[in-house]
């Protein structure tokens, strides 16, 4: 099972490092499914929408629902996210890589993104998901403590992508031909 998660302390840390890891790894001609938040700026001051990119080309789509002016927090809308994922689902067939933005409550009661995560899985397709404290315990029990916790930082993140895939990024690059005309 190659699935994998990281968590950051850092308020919007574990999106950021994400979204950058997404962009690097499509850069590298890697094929991403699944979802990135690209609203990671969600300060005291700031509104709390939570916007997830459909990978690998868009679109964007809010997951969370409009609670008015001056309402603190967010409340995600089921509808939108089941959007979401349909639309991650479209592009799994041809995906090298699963990305998760979190795993939430959702995910933590059978719902949400876990068939997705599963069927990847079952395709052998190596998963990385994002995770706060507050769904921990239940991503361990959905994993069956199989899932590497890795460190919040690029290069770890990094170098668990390139060896789950089996590769490095110089090769990905050379044999990317090969792989598209196959």
């Amino acid at each position: 099972m190659k699935i994998a998660c990281t968590m950051s302390n850092a308020r919007g840390g574990t999106d950021l490092l994400l979204w950058s890891l997404a962009a690097r790894m499509q850069a590298a001609g890697v094929t991403l499914c699944g979802t990135v938040q690209t609203n990671t700026d969600c300060g005291d001051d700031k509104p709390c929408d939570m916007d997830v990119k459909i990978l690998p080309d868009g679109p964007v789509v809010r997951i969370s629902q409009s609670l008015g002016a001056g309402s603190r927090g967010c409340r995600l809308d089921p509808q939108a996210l089941e959007s979401a994922i349909g639309l991650s689902e479209a592009f799994l067939p041809q995906a090298d890589l699963l990305f998760v933005n979190k795993f939430g409550k959702q995910e933590a009661s059978g719902r949400g993104f876990r068939p997705l995560i599963a069927e990847a899985l079952a395709r052998d397709i190596p998963v990385l998901v994002g995770l706060n404290s507050l769904n921990a315990e239940a991503f361990e029990t959905f994993t069956g403590g199989m899932a590497e916790r890795l460190e919040p930082t690029e290069a770890a993140v990094e170098a668990w992508l390139w060896a789950a895939l089996g590769s490095d990024p110089d090769r990905w690059a050379a044999t990317r031909g090969a792989r598209q005309s196959a």
